[in-house]
């Protein structure tokens, strides 16, 4: 089991609203297109804060106590534990697969409501269930409130306007960072000083997350709606369908919001760098996440801990936040010719993580495993701000939610293919250090292969460049959208994006 990441997976959206896209400073087309209401007046724009502050607090205050488990670091050794008696073999082959599966089969609406209540029938499950099939099904619960995380971020912005999007996601980044990182510690603090058992400090976990549920019960009803709020449009809509009914039965699905979005996709895979980070997105994410999922094995492997209190994954889990936090604040200033150098920085840091695992696979020392565990997780994070704003700058909001979660579903096919095919007991069910290894092999393919881009850019690009003074003063080297140049083309949405 893995504690909860916060700088990934539901927070792709709140990334995305973290930046500020094209034309939004001006109140253009992507301003109406996320929001038709009509501008306010003064004196509403001067009660919106009454209408929307109590909602935000309220929701990330619900945000923030959501993420404190305290015990959720410590489920692994808790299985292993006498306490639950499951060996080292069911746990790798035949618990934890159900995670990355319950992911494919989970379609239920991202509601915050059902991610409540996964979550106190975890916690139920782990207290009081014993057989093998009580822990399968606790691992498939823990992938749907994973699956359903997105709704956190999605839900803060449908409480206020566009115009407070980059505020709010900030507060709601803040808020679940604060509260992994509460409950890590809580949870080490407990096990440590208090010297609770891995029963009592779970016990603690189901009371959370029951407040939780109470709250999330509790949260204001959204107003808008995140993808569809075309209010004026679709009353326009509405008189011309009265007008010509047989056209617009004809051309209703054409002129979905849903299919315009899906025709605008042919042009995005057009474009180099929204291709580059929507593969890194996938294939890095993937191995991630598959490393994260099994990380605790290894390190009960490593150092089979024989005193609760020695077990520090809270510790490092509070560590790894702590620090992937900075390195995704530091990856903002990054004065980087992304266009260029963006295959050689990805090729890099993939080397580097794949060195890391190789130390994870094959070392001895518990304390080597946890410092090369926090740096890969910092490696990671700091390329997740960058490749949110690369895939959202030439995007719009709806679009873009539409990409992030193709590049997921994509990403979880192959999480589920690696799992079956080497953790899962139906194939080859490697033990935790031979999966290592495995996900070793994984990061330097990745590696060679970016390496090899990177090398066909870079020539390319000062082969193509007649005068290198002239060219350095046109491109971007900070987060900024590239500027719109003649060899670009526009979108249907009014955007322009790069030519291939």
């Amino acid at each position: 089991m893995v504690a909860e990441d916060p700088n990934t997976s539901g927070d792709e959206l709140d990334g995305e609203r973290n930046l500020t896209l094209p034309g939004v400073e001006n109140g253009d087309t992507e301003m109406d297109i996320c929001a038709s209401d009509s501008p306010p007046s003064p004196q509403a724009a001067q009660e919106e804060p009454r209408k929307w502050k109590f909602a935000v607090v309220f929701l990330c205050f619900y945000g923030f106590m959501a993420s404190i488990k305290p015990g959720e670091p410590f489920i692994t050794p808790y299985l292993l534990s006498m306490e639950k008696n499951f060996t080292r073999e069911q746990v790798t082959n035949e618990i934890t697969p159900v995670l990355t599966y319950s992911y494919m089969v989970v379609l239920v609406p991202p509601v915050l409501v059902i991610q409540g209540l996964s979550q106190v029938v975890i916690w139920l499950l782990l207290l009081l269930g014993t057989s093998l099939l009580q822990m399968q099904l606790m691992e498939f619960f823990y992938g749907i409130t994973m699956a359903c995380r997105v709704a956190y971020s999605s839900y803060i912005f449908s409480l206020v306007t566009p115009v407070l999007y980059q505020r709010v996601a900030g507060y709601s980044r803040s808020s679940v960072l604060l509260g992994v990182f509460t409950s890590s510690v809580l949870g080490q603090l407990c096990l440590s000083l208090g010297n609770i058992t891995f029963y009592t400090l779970s016990t603690i976990s189901l009371g959370f997350v029951s407040f939780g549920l109470l709250l999330a019960l509790c949260l204001p009803w959204p107003k808008r709606s995140l993808f569809f709020n075309r209010s004026q449009e679709k009353a326009a809509k509405a008189e011309t369908d009265k007008i010509n009914p047989h056209k617009s039965s004809e051309s209703k699905w054409k002129d979905s919001a849903i299919v315009q979005m899906l025709l605008e996709l042919k042009h995005v895979v057009m474009v180099p760098n929204l291709r580059l980070w929507s593969l890194w997105w996938i294939f890095n994410s993937t191995g991630y996440y598959l490393v994260l999922f099994y990380v605790h094995i290894l390190w009960n492997k490593v150092y089979p801990a024989k005193e609760n209190k020695n077990v520090y994954n809270g510790g490092v889990e509070a560590a790894s936040t702590l620090l992937s936090a900075l390195t995704s604040f530091i990856a903002g200033y990054a004065k980087i010719r992304w266009n260029v150098w963006g295959e050689l920085v990805i090729a890099v840091i993939t080397a580097l993580q794949a060195g890391l695992l190789l130390l994870m696979g094959t070392t001895n020392n518990i304390w080597v495993c946890y410092v090369a565990y926090v740096l890969f997780r910092a490696f990671y994070q700091f390329l997740v701000p960058i490749a949110t704003f690369q895939i959202a700058s030439s995007l719009t909001k709806e679009l873009c939610a539409l990409v992030f979660g193709i590049n997921t579903f994509l990403g979880t096919i192959l999480k589920s293919t690696i799992s079956f095919i080497f953790s899962d007991k139906k194939g080859l069910g490697l033990d935790v250090h031979k999966q290592f290894l495995v996900y070793f092999i994984y990061f330097t393919l990745l590696t060679v292969v970016y390496f090899i881009s990177a090398a066909v850019v870079i020539i390319r690009h000062f082969r193509n460049q007649p005068d290198r003074r002239d060219g350095a003063n046109e491109m971007s080297t900070e987060l900024t959208p590239v500027a719109a140049s003649p060899e670009t083309e526009p979108l249907s949405n009014g955007k322009s994006v790069l030519k291939s």
